[in-house]
């Protein structure tokens, strides 16, 4: 795990910024107040971002799903 220390209006870059496919994560601190801390996040492409209790939540729904049976067709 990386971890690093950022000020408020301070930024830190996921991925690849530049070339021909854009595929990064922005994340920004917008505000710290007492012992919470506000966050702004950018995406480029396809990349969705979420809450982790959200994404877990997505994720199981997806894996819980039952597979549909692939019938064929009988050989006589």
């Amino acid at each position: 795990m990386l971890v690093l220390s950022r000020k408020s209006c301070e930024s830190i870059i996921v991925g690849d910024h530049g070339g021909s496919t854009r595929q990064f994560l922005k994340v920004t601190v917008i505000e710290i107040r007492g012992d919470k801390v506000k966050l702004g996040f950018e995406a480029a492409g396809d990349i969705r971002v979420h809450r982790w209790e959200v994404w877990k939540d997505l994720h199981a729904t997806i894996h819980s799903k039952p597979k549909r049976a692939v019938l064929k067709p009988l050989v006589a």
